[in-house]
């Protein structure tokens, strides 16, 4: 079946005349994430304001941000207590560094808070600017632990196919997907990819999941045997895997790849970039689903997106390692400009009151059953092959074949057309290929939930009924 995804309202594919933000955008900015030949004929749309979970664009539209702009903005597009934070930071130390023993006090506090409320007993955190950073610091730090310890062999990384851990050259490589490697000339060296647990889709005929989970831990065995256990140095996974398509790991999944990983002495990257702070009903999604890694990367929820921050967790052990090769070298040769920024860092460090304050962890899990309940019900939909989720992270996805579990041809553009369908029914989902992602803001209430579901369905009748 062949479906069309660029029957959209005309409201929300803005014209690009003249001298109007829209013009002036496509003739300067290089968008992310972006077909940039589509880009010059619809231009962008853009986002003027935001209050509570709703955003409003340049035609007074106002929108569900569904996806919490991207997966990020746990406390909404309104929270005065992060502004005054950030304004009172910034009238007493807007900048400082923390390289070569400087520090700051919500730098150090920061830390302090992080290591009190890691979900596993950790050491140290270092400071970046995004979750992209905060895991290519992971990779090098694996290097240089294995380095540090007598072990220079020990660098491979091993990733998932599907799975997201950002853009930079080290994260895009461990980054499971095409489009991430295309033409940039990805992956680099040292980076390999074991398989997706993706029970629905990828299950053999009759295979139990945990009989699925299995296979994929023996499968994770089989890779490490082959390049060599004294070559392979670390694991990274996303507890719940994002942009890969909302993939939430099968029963006794993570089980038995960490009973895999130390069998071999392979250190275990926890990347909590989405799932951090509360997505999952607990503090960490390594808590929901019992991790123990020896590295966390966090970013998004962090500082609810209001300022650019991340963090990457270090075990005892791995500390260890930095201190002796540091004094060795001289200096611990890693860190950005911005690491530990005092205003970025007041903010995160108000954004964890107000997740303590405002019983933010409490009141997802007051609200995750109605939404998942919900996301469940859309599986009613002749074309929604799967619903999977948990907490306040969920997806739907689309097939052309129910029973076959068939996708649409060409592959993508089903998912573009419902997302689009979608905001013209005032809701804001992403697209990934043929899945369709939520991830609202924390803050958003029961009634909230169920306004958004009755849009979404809404929108599947629609672009059902044009099929």
């Amino acid at each position: 079946m062949t479906i069309d995804a660029t029957n959209v309202n005309p409201a929300f594919a803005p014209t690009v005349p003249g001298n109007s933000d829209a013009s002036r955008d496509v003739a300067s900015y290089l968008h992310p994430y972006t077909n940039h030949a589509t880009h010059e004929q619809t231009g962008p749309h853009i986002i003027t304001g935001g209050d509570g979970i709703y955003v409003t664009d340049d035609s007074g539209h106002k929108l569900i941000e569904g996806m919490a702009g991207l997966w990020c903005t746990s406390l909404g597009f309104s929270e005065k207590r992060l502004v005054d934070a950030a304004t009172k930071q910034l009238n007493i130390l807007p900048y400082y560094h923390t390289f070569a023993s400087k520090s700051t006090n919500p730098a150090i506090d920061l830390a302090e808070k992080l290591l009190e409320i890691a979900p596993v007993p950790m050491s140290k955190v270092f400071f970046a600017n995004s979750g992209s950073e905060a895991t290519d610091s992971a990779v090098k730090m694996v290097w240089y632990y294995h380095n540090a310890i007598g072990q220079p062999e020990k660098k491979k990384i091993i990733s998932r196919k599907k799975g997201y851990h950002g853009v930079t050259v080290a994260a895009a490589s461990m980054t499971g997907l095409p489009g991430n490697h295309k033409l940039f000339d990805l992956p680099i060296d040292r980076i390999l990819h074991t398989e997706t647990p993706h029970y629905w889709r990828d299950a053999l005929p009759g295979e139990e999941e945990e009989d699925f989970a299995t296979r994929l831990a023996e499968q994770l065995e089989d890779l490490i045997q082959a390049e060599g256990p004294e070559t392979v140095g670390a694991f990274i996974a996303e507890p719940i895997m994002g942009a890969g398509g909302v993939i939430v790991p099968p029963r006794t999944y993570f089980e038995k790849i960490q009973e895999v990983l130390k069998r071999y002495d392979i250190l275990f990257i926890a990347d909590e970039v989405i799932c951090g702070f509360g997505r999952t009903g607990r503090m960490f999604a390594s808590e929901t689903f019992r991790l123990k890694p020896d590295m966390i990367t966090v970013a998004k929820q962090l500082s609810s997106a209001y300022l650019p921050i991340s963090a990457l967790f270090i075990n005892e052990a791995i500390y260890q390692a930095v201190k002796k090769g540091s004094d060795e070298v001289g200096t611990f040769g890693h860190g950005f400009t911005y690491s530990g920024h005092p205003v970025a860092a007041a903010v995160a460090l108000e954004t964890l009151k107000i997740y303590e304050d405002d019983g933010i962890i409490e009141h997802v899990r007051s609200v995750m059953s109605p939404f998942q309940k919900r996301l469940k019900d859309l599986n009613k939909f002749d074309h929604v092959g799967e619903t999977r989720g948990h907490g306040l992270i969920g997806a739907f996805e689309l097939v052309s074949d129910k029973c076959a579990k068939t996708p649409f041809d060409p592959y993508g553009a089903a998912g573009k057309a419902v997302a689009a369908k979608c905001l013209e029914h005032g809701v804001i989902l992403r697209a990934l290929g043929d899945t369709v992602a939520f991830c609202p803001p924390l803050i958003i209430t029961e009634d909230q939930i169920h306004t958004m579901f009755d849009a979404v369905e809404a929108a599947l009748t629609e672009w059902h009924s044009s099929l």
